[in-house]
């Protein structure tokens, strides 16, 4: 798997400071998109031990709220497989910090068993994910008082209550 790129002490990519990593690689393709050179699988540079342990060594100081993932997409399925062993050991290593993460696929229809972007490691995955931004970025929905979103038809959902409870609740 390749990244595109790292923010240290990022502060719009979810509540509190925190650490976002640009996963490359996305079908989705939405028109207007502000990374457009992410949907390319062979964009940025190779996701290494060495940045794994960069990433979570940045998640140490207790001002850290936590880790973003962006993209591309991390629920392609290349990602997903890159992602998964990276997540594990996070949540390992700091159980107190948040995970979100952003997708243009849907929670309860791409993410579900039979859903186009579901794998042997979707349901292990979404389990370490506290909040997931979801849904396709549509330009003509774009606005800039959105919170933690680029347009209107995508929802920021609480995984947790998702997971309990098979019920899609979207925090804002």
């Amino acid at each position: 798997m390749k990244y595109a790129g790292i923010k240290y002490c990022d502060i719009a990519n979810g509540t509190g400071v925190r650490t976002v990593l640009f996963v490359s690689g996305c079908r989705n393709h939405c028109k207007g998109c502000f990374q457009p050179e992410t949907w390319d699988f062979d964009y940025g540079e190779e996701f290494t031990e060495e940045i794994q342990k960069q990433l979570l060594d940045s998640l140490k100081p207790p001002y850290i709220k936590g880790l973003t993932l962006l993209g591309g997409d991390p629920f392609e399925p290349e990602n997903q497989k890159g992602l998964l062993p990276f997540l594990r050991r996070m949540k390992q290593e700091y159980p107190a910090k948040d995970i979100w993460a952003y997708t243009g696929y849907l929670l309860d229809r791409d993410l579900v068993p039979g859903g186009k972007r579901f794998t042997e490691d979707t349901i292990e995955m979404l389990s370490f994910i506290d909040v997931l931004v979801d849904g396709p970025y549509l330009e003509a929905e774009y606005s800039i008082m959105l919170k933690f979103k680029g347009s209107a038809n995508q929802r920021v959902i609480d995984c947790k209550h998702y997971r309990n409870t098979g019920e899609v609740l979207e925090l804002l």
